[in-house]
């Protein structure tokens, strides 16, 4: 020490200095890290346009399969938790656990009828990062093949937890008419 005991002007610069600098260095640090698990989501990492429409497509011939067979747990599984979907002849199911209860009466209902519900022949698929949408057309054919019903649909799909589950959809008949496709359930 100089100037009669007291410490030095490098002494107190560099004294002060450290704990500013560690915990600028750690704040950095910590940042970087965030941003890193942010992007580095190893569910993101794997994907890739194409994978993410094919699990989207996936998703959708999922739904048809369990609804055809009757399933409504299995179609309600492909659901998110705070989802809402808008089916024809009836008010919008919100929330998981009321979409399950729907699907459980309105997928056997269906399945009852002899009925099979398909993917038409145009669907538009968009992916934004996260976040899908999915715009096609169905029908319905009875038991020898004929198509009894048309429509459309409109599913928004969001990636969580690595797995796309649907977030929003709305579907309807091209036409209206009478009988058991057409019955609001």
């Amino acid at each position: 020490m100089s100037n009669g005991g007291s410490p030095s002007m490098n002494t107190i610069h560099r004294s002060n200095w450290a704990p500013t600098a560690l915990m600028l260095s750690c704040a950095v640090l910590a940042a970087s890290l965030t941003t890193l698990a942010t992007w580095a989501n190893p569910a993101r990492m794997k994907s890739t346009p194409a994978t993410d429409e094919a699990a989207i497509r996936a998703t959708n011939l999922a739904w048809y399969k369990a609804y055809n067979s009757g399933d409504g747990a299995s179609v309600a599984a492909l659901y998110a938790d705070d989802a809402v979907t808008g089916p024809f002849g009836a008010p919008a199911v919100r929330g998981k656990s009321a979409i399950l209860q729907y699907f459980l009466k309105d997928a056997a209902a269906f399945a009852a009828t002899g009925y099979s519900d398909s993917d038409g022949s145009a669907s538009d698929l968009e992916i934004s990062r996260d976040i899908a949408w999915q715009w096609g057309t169905y029908k319905i054919v009875d038991k020898s093949g004929a198509v009894a019903a048309t429509g459309k649909y409109l599913s928004v799909l969001q990636r969580r937890g690595g797995k796309w589950l649907i977030i929003r959809d709305i579907y309807n008949f091209d036409t209206s008419a009478d009988g058991p496709l057409w019955t609001p359930r």
